[in-house]
């Protein structure tokens, strides 16, 4: 084929990938859609996939036989079936058998019945629970290259950098042998090594990265809206394009997508919208925010603002605003001059005060404010608040204020994902966000059982009066359970909390680990010394995705990893996945969850019911019997309040989509 050819296919499903725009269903629609794709998913039940997988494994046993060779003009056949369109279920099941086998032969992993089961669902457009030790990686790897073949370039995306390069060089020699060609997308490639990627069959990347090219590409194509329309584009013939549009799209159509921990791509992600931007120029507006955080400064809680901080909301008080008006006459720059204008910035800098805090929702590297995000723990380098919120706490700190920025194109990860024809992925806690995935994305959610039953032990939650006392006894059942000789996690919702854990050991002089986002480099290295004897690792939640904390034999024999979960996170699914890094694969473990009425948690989404906790519980430490319990129902009640309304952000989110769709299609 041609490189003119190429390019204008590419372009063809570029542009076809443009015009694919679900729509958000109400009402009667949403009835109807939601039966219809029960309807179509009604065949694919553990049963069925049961049944398949024994065949599968029945077929796979067979080709054992088969020398190399023979395997390798077996796989060959296989995907130009694939590749015309004509498999059917005997062809797919044989497929799935001989990528099995080839891994087998390959990497030594040879996969159960319930990884079968796990790929075939996947391969049938659905999202996959599993959990931790179950063999995500296995499962994603045999069914990549159907997937691949049927579709000619298949998406795989993972929560980080790291884990996309690891699982494309781990699993590489599977891909190479099924006659497909891999590669990843990090952060530091130049535009054409990401043309190189992209042209592969099994592309891993990240989300931000692989939207972010997309929306690159949208900017380079502009109004374009048919790939005839393009071909002097691609000829390279026409100036009014930018100065790389002769090369064409860079990413050749969605077509496929399997997304690693789903949940957290899909709905955790789906609340921030990804924005290309340009800066404006510098300087413009520095002083203003200074000013409008000096104002902020002055102005007292309740006398003259009120703070929502569920909704990282203030509005001013009739005195604050007399107030602010009194110290926005003393002030040169016009904007103060225009009373709302300058009313909103005050407002953004209280938010930014108040709301917005170091070593929970962003920290500071290198002298630049560095966002957090609160679900995975992980920084977020490449990304900043909308509407000057990012130079307002910039400003707060101290900090060169950054040029405010023009949005030249901006799209959501639920419409970003949604407009792959073809998606499914996996993760250890589908099942919590089942309704959601049904709704947004038109995508079952299959529970597959484990292939060693679970042996975790859960111990009774511990729940405390105030602050103090839960950090003292948190280090009081790390140190009984480390005289056991058992690894342990323990899990902390912000790096400040990290920090303060990680002071408390050194000062009793007890060796341990920290993973948080300052210490990212060094992931790899902590993640695979944790599961040994006597070791004590302190994490943010970036020890609850994409790690597999593997028991050498001595912990096994202690008792297996023990998992302290220092405070419960608004999404129920984040606590799950921390506390499944323990009893992978019917290893031994147990967890336990430390609370306080005056958790974060808490104060936001049940502050009176605590405030009342506190009063009977007042001259106390630690709580037991019906008052505690009925606080870990109550601390329960306000995860579930916290997970109501990040969905209605996320829907909202998808609101402004179909908004920007029918009213700025360009952007």
């Amino acid at each position: 084929m041609s490189q003119a050819l190429t390019k204008y296919n590419a372009l063809y499903q570029s542009i076809q990938s443009r015009r694919r725009r679900p729509a958000t269903h109400k009402g009667l629609d949403l009835i109807a859609s939601h039966t219809a794709m029960k309807l179509r998913h009604r065949r694919v039940t553990l049963a069925m996939l049961r049944r398949e997988a024994h065949a599968i494994d029945a077929l796979a046993k067979d080709l054992r036989t088969h020398s190399d060779a023979a395997l390798d003009e077996h796989v060959r056949e296989l995907r130009e079936l694939f590749v015309r369109g004509r498999q059917n279920r005997e062809v797919e099941r044989r497929a799935f058998a001989a990528v099995r086998e080839v891994a087998r032969r390959v990497t030594g992993e040879e996969a159960y019945i319930v990884q079968l089961m796990g790929a075939l669902a996947l391969y049938h457009n659905r999202i996959v629970e599993m959990v931790t030790g179950e063999g995500k990686t296995l499962t994603g790897s045999i069914v990549a290259p159907l997937l691949a073949w049927r579709h000619r370039h298949l998406h795989i995306f993972t929560v980080n950098d790291y884990l996309a390069a690891r699982d494309a060089d781990s699993r590489r020699p599977i891909y190479r042998r099924c006659l497909c060609d891999v590669g990843a997308i990090t952060q530091e490639m130049d535009e054409s090594q990401r043309f190189g990627v992209y042209a592969m069959s099994i592309i891993y990347g990240t989300p931000k990265q692989i939207t972010a090219d997309y929306l690159r590409d949208q900017i380079r194509l502009g109004t374009l809206n048919s790939a005839w329309a393009g071909r002097r584009m691609i000829l390279g013939a026409s100036a009014e394009y930018s100065p790389h549009a002769a090369t064409g799209p860079m990413i050749p159509g969605l077509r496929a997508a399997l997304v690693d921990e789903a949940d957290a791509v899909l709905i955790d992600e789906g609340v921030v919208p990804l924005i290309i931007a340009r800066s404006r120029r510098e300087d413009e507006m520095a002083q203003v925010y200074k000013d409008a955080q000096q104002i902020a400064d002055k102005l007292d809680e309740n006398a003259d603002f009120r703070l929502f901080p569920v909704d990282k909301r203030v509005e001013l008080t009739r005195r604050g605003q007399h107030r602010c008006a009194s110290m926005f006459a003393g002030l040169s720059e016009p904007i103060w001059r225009a009373p709302r204008r300058a009313q909103e910035l005050v407002r953004q800098a209280l938010v930014a005060r108040h709301c917005y805090k170091r070593g929970h929702q962003y920290e500071i590297v290198d002298g630049r404010v560095v966002i957090v995000d609160e679900y995975t723990g992980r920084f977020l380098p490449d990304r900043s608040w909308e509407h000057g919120l990012h130079q307002q706490v910039e400003a707060k700190e101290g900090l060169d204020v950054t040029a405010d920025r023009e949005t030249l194109a901006r799209i959501s990860f639920q419409r970003f994902f949604r407009m792959y024809p073809v998606l499914c992925g996996m993760t250890g806690t589908a099942a919590d966000a089942a309704i959601e995935m049904e709704k947004v994305y038109q995508r079952p959610v299959t529970v597959i059982p484990t292939n060693r039953p679970v042996i975790r032990r859960a111990m009774p939650a511990r729940v405390f009066a105030g602050q103090r006392a839960k950090w003292d006894a948190v280090l009081e059942s790390i140190v009984n359970i480390h005289h056991q000789g058992r690894p342990i996690l323990v899990g902390t919702r912000s790096i400040e909390a990290s920090i303060l854990v990680a002071e408390r050991l050194t000062a009793r002089g007890i060796p341990h680990r920290v993973l948080n986002a300052t210490f990212d480099k060094e992931e790899a290295e902590i993640v695979s010394m944790a599961g040994k004897h006597a070791t004590i690792t302190v994490a943010t939640n970036m020890a609850g995705r994409g790690t597999d904390i593997k028991l050498d034999r001595e912990a096994h024999e202690a008792g297996g990893l023990h998992v302290i979960l220092t405070e419960m996170h608004t999404a129920k699914r984040v606590d799950r996945q921390f506390i499944g890094r323990a009893g992978r694969q019917g290893d031994p473990g147990s967890s336990q969850v430390f609370i306080s009425l005056d958790d974060e948690l808490a104060r936001l989404y049940a502050p009176r019911a605590f405030r009342s906790l506190e009063r009977i519980a007042a001259g106390k430490d630690e709580l037991f019997g019906p008052l505690a319990r009925a606080s870990a129902r109550l601390m329960r009640a306000a995860q579930k309040r916290a997970e109501t309304r990040a969905r209605r952000n996320r829907a909202e989110v998808l609101r402004q989509d179909d908004w920007i769709e029918k009213h700025l299609p360009g952007m």
